[in-house]
């Protein structure tokens, strides 16, 4: 569900399809606040294999020489180092490096020539899902885990659950889950008999 983030969807696909001269761009930076994708996003195009960044658990890297850094604006001192190098290194490297973090590269608090050579690359702020974009990708994934979702249970998990889409799927599994255990079909009352006050904060 791509939402407004199609043209940071298609350069991905495009460097990782091997369609794109990646010395002329081998770093993408890719920033947005907390729940618009950016670490489902590398996840996905770079699959589960992590490779530590010394001194950092932030690293991922695949076999095809992709690397990607998640939420820089966390690294300490050596870590910043070491992404400063890794960037240098990928002039010259086969794959791409990706980056996330939860700004701006200019407002990032990193070494300052760090967060130049971030703004330099190509940069593209993620856009979290409009509350109809968040629907579909509710009703897409019930028919994954063959269900149908009802709209006013949506509807319901929309005004009263956590805003981000990994809260409200994590919900939806948990609904999955005890409509199974309780043998009883998926709809509103059930949703409100199962519902916890942590998982139900509106925001």
């Amino acid at each position: 569900m791509p939402g407004r983030n199609g043209e940071a969807l298609a350069a991905l696909r495009t460097v990782l399809d091997g369609n794109a001269d990646l010395r002329a761009s081998p770093v993408i930076y890719l920033w947005g606040v907390t729940g618009s994708g950016k670490t489902h996003l590398v996840q996905a195009c770079l699959g589960q294999g992590f490779a530590v960044l010394p001194e950092s658990e932030n690293s991922i890297a695949d076999a095809n020489g992709h690397h990607a850094i998640d939420d820089v604006n966390t690294l300490n001192d050596v870590s910043q180092h070491a992404l400063f190098d890794l960037i240098n290194r990928q002039q010259m490297a086969a794959g791409v490096l990706i980056a996330t973090g939860n700004c701006a590269p200019r407002d990032l608090p990193l070494r300052r020539d760090l967060a130049s050579r971030l703004g330099s690359c190509l940069v593209f702020q993620l856009q979290p899902l409009s509350d109809h974009e968040k629907a579909e990708a509710l009703q897409a994934h019930a028919r994954t885990r063959s269900f149908a979702l009802r709209e006013e249970v949506v509807a319901y998990l929309l005004r009263h659950g956590r805003r981000d889409l990994a809260s409200l799927i994590h919900v939806l599994d948990q609904l999955d889950r005890y409509s199974l255990e309780t043998g009883r079909e998926i709809t509103l009352p059930l949703l409100k008999e199962m519902a916890q006050p942590s998982l139900y904060e509106t925001t």
